[in-house]
């Protein structure tokens, strides 16, 4: 009896994406290695929050800082009531120089988390490269967790049934490399609130660091 085949194929929604990503990214670098992002924006649709759920998750966006543009999405499950739902950050992907929170793409990507996890997402808007270089990236995402970590950020823009102590950290291809990183700055920083339990990463290498942050106040 022959074994059954397996199709690792990917869906073709998901082929169509990866080839418009890819062309578009090319055309838009220009050879001085900056970035044409009213080319690239022009085919990759932004979407504005909702606060009437779709699919079960409302959505709104908080600023954290206006004058470096640094603000994050945040994705509520509405349809069943549950107490201690975890907090789950959330890094897109882009090689560090392209795509956002409100990229319909990882609008899609982080609602569909939120609902299926039953868990609250924050998706970061950290600044991109080449205008912003390496380690911004990572410090904008941290910055986000710190405003989080304050008691006031946390009952303002946070659900009253979210637990921080419950603290996962995601992202995929660059944003993977994120949440790895900050998964490590976590435990050397001494977090109030937000106790990170693991970070783990999409398309790609699978990562799983566990936090011990057992000595935060």
């Amino acid at each position: 009896m022959e074994a059954p085949t397996t199709s690792l194929s990917l869906p073709w929604k998901t082929r169509i994406f990866l080839y418009l990503f890819n062309t578009v990214t090319y055309a838009a670098i220009r050879p001085d290695g900056t970035v044409n992002r009213r080319l690239f924006n022009f085919f990759f649709f932004r979407i504005p929050p909702e606060s009437k759920p779709i699919n079960g998750v409302k959505t709104y966006d908080v600023v954290v800082d206006p004058t470096r543009h640094l603000w994050f999405r945040v994705f509520v499950p509405t349809e069943d009531a549950i107490e201690d739902v975890p907090l789950i950050f959330y890094f897109h992907g882009g090689g560090f120089a392209f795509l956002a929170p409100n990229v319909k793409q990882y609008d899609v990507v982080c609602r569909r988390m939120a609902r299926k996890v039953a868990a609250v997402v924050v998706s970061v808007d950290y600044r991109l490269a080449p205008e912003y270089r390496y380690p911004v990236q990572h410090d904008d995402c941290f910055e986000v967790m710190k405003f989080l970590d304050v008691e006031e950020n946390r009952l303002k823009w946070l659900p009253e049934n979210v637990n921080v102590s419950r603290c996962f950290l995601a992202g995929d291809s660059a944003g993977g490399n994120i949440a790895h990183h900050l998964a490590q700055r976590s435990c050397e920083f001494n977090f109030q609130l937000l106790k990170v339990q693991f970070s783990f990463s999409m398309m790609g290498l699978i990562i799983n660091i566990r936090c011990d942050l057992s000595h935060s106040k």
